[in-house]
């Protein structure tokens, strides 16, 4: 994420802000300039006019999902190009369910804002009624919800904006990491592979390192939930659920380099760098980060990442908490993540 200052006053403001605290100013996002700007309303707050004089209306989920990006004047429903991707939400009296979709909207507006800077396109459901995103977000409070894609359409279970949910499903799970926006970059990246692997090279390419996908992929996942993965799994998969079958081991690598591209990219925002430990090491400049928002190239991204992680888990073990950063990147992981990064900037091009 990158670093947002107030367009009035310069006080620093974050991607979240509706107003910025030190001059009170109106505040919110323009996805098409990748900014927060300040907003003069024309009419009592129906309307506003950005800098340059164009027409926005506030998000018709402002309220409800606590959204500060903007909608054209001619948006659908009123709703921002974020919210519009979302096609089933709770109904307004599930109040509950209701607290868990604003925090699951957040962490979509922070999954797109990623998307858009690395140029992947999104396609919507309107424009591509058989294979465009849509999002279902429901509560297994009332249904059986299992969160996936299919053919476009990602569902999410609400109850994993709940804390304690989440924090007893990955203890359940034997995961190291589950959160909400890890669960959008897993599924996104699924939806992805559809658009990046399609051509013959590139499933060659796809079948050496993951596997072959045609695999049965149910029976696959059942056995993976029935028993252990193999012992030494992590010498060549990034997660546990990655050895179930070729297409997980993808979403999941997918996944783990947007964590590192948004991690490194706020890092550069906010001047973070590692120079290594006060220490007589010999290695010592194997040990400095110095991140940069674009990364020139993967071994670099790769160089800076793992330094910076050995510092941000001392400073989350200062803190008496568990590792920021719990994975160990093995080299045919680190080989996966470079075949993602090709086709991320190769699809960012075109």
């Amino acid at each position: 994420m990158r670093a947002f200052a107030c367009d009035h006053c310069r006080s620093l403001i974050f991607f979240a802000n509706t107003i910025c605290i030190a001059c009170g100013s109106a505040q919110g996002f323009d996805r098409q300039s990748g900014r927060l700007v300040v907003l003069d309303s024309d009419d009592g707050g129906r309307f506003f006019r950005d800098g340059s004089g164009r027409l926005w209306r506030p998000c018709a989920n402002l309220a409800l999902a606590e959204c500060n990006w903007l909608a054209a004047d001619s948006a659908i429903a009123g709703l921002c190009s974020c919210c519009a991707l979302t096609r089933t939400r709770p109904a307004d009296a599930d109040g509950p369910g209701l607290v868990a979709f604003a925090r699951t909207e957040a962490a979509k507006r922070r999954l797109l804002f990623q998307l858009d800077t690395l140029g992947l396109a999104i396609t919507s459901r309107r424009q591509d009624p058989e294979h465009g995103l849509a999002f279902d977000l429901l509560s297994s409070s009332h249904e059986r919800v299992t969160t996936g894609h299919d053919r476009g359409v990602i569902t999410i279970d609400l109850a994993e904006g709940d804390d304690s949910h989440r924090e007893r499903m990955r203890v359940s799970l034997d995961e190291p990491y589950r959160t909400l926006l890890g669960h959008l970059r897993h599924e996104i990246g699924h939806w992805y592979w559809y658009r990046m692997i399609g051509d013959q090279p590139a499933r060659d390419a796809f079948h050496r390192l993951f596997g072959d996908e045609q695999t049965d992929y149910g029976r696959a996942l059942a056995e993976h939930y029935r028993g252990q993965p193999a012992a030494g799994w992590q010498d060549r998969f990034v997660s546990a659920y990655a050895t179930a079958h070729p297409w997980e081991d993808w979403a999941e690598t997918f996944a783990h380099y947007l964590h590192i591209c948004d991690t490194l990219q706020t890092a550069a925002a906010y001047g973070v760098s590692v120079a290594g430990p006060t220490l007589p090491l010999r290695n010592a400049a194997s040990l400095q980060a110095r991140p940069a928002d674009p990364m020139p190239n993967f071994d670099a991204l790769v160089q800076t990442w793992v330094p910076l992680t050995y510092a941000l888990n001392a400073v989350n073990r200062s803190m008496g908490r568990e590792d920021l950063y719990p994975f160990t990147l093995a080299q045919p992981v680190i080989d996966k993540l470079r075949f993602v990064h090709a086709h991320v900037v190769a699809a960012g091009a075109r």
